[in-house]
């Protein structure tokens, strides 16, 4: 359950990248995770996941997030474009 939490969580951080949680495809969400799990837990330690906490930590740290975390949002977002074209 919490890695769920975490996963939500993580998801909503896309959020303020432009892409939706709710409509992004569970590939794509997963992927989100596995790329930024090292940079909440390095920029974001001791932040609990649950209502929007890691997604508002990680939303004013962007320029520390780690290249694979920030593409693999960039990708989610990209994706999520073209699937409402």
């Amino acid at each position: 359950m919490r890695i769920r939490s975490f996963a939500a969580s993580v998801l909503l951080a896309a959020c303020f990248a432009g892409a939706h949680a709710a409509d992004a495809p569970p590939a794509a969400g997963a992927a989100v995770v596995d790329a930024c799990k090292a940079d909440v837990e390095k920029l974001c330690p001791g932040v609990q996941p649950g209502e929007g906490r890691i997604a508002a930590c990680l939303k004013g740290k962007h320029r520390q997030m780690s290249d694979g975390c920030k593409a693999a949002i960039k990708e989610q977002r990209k994706n999520k474009k073209a699937a409402a074209a």
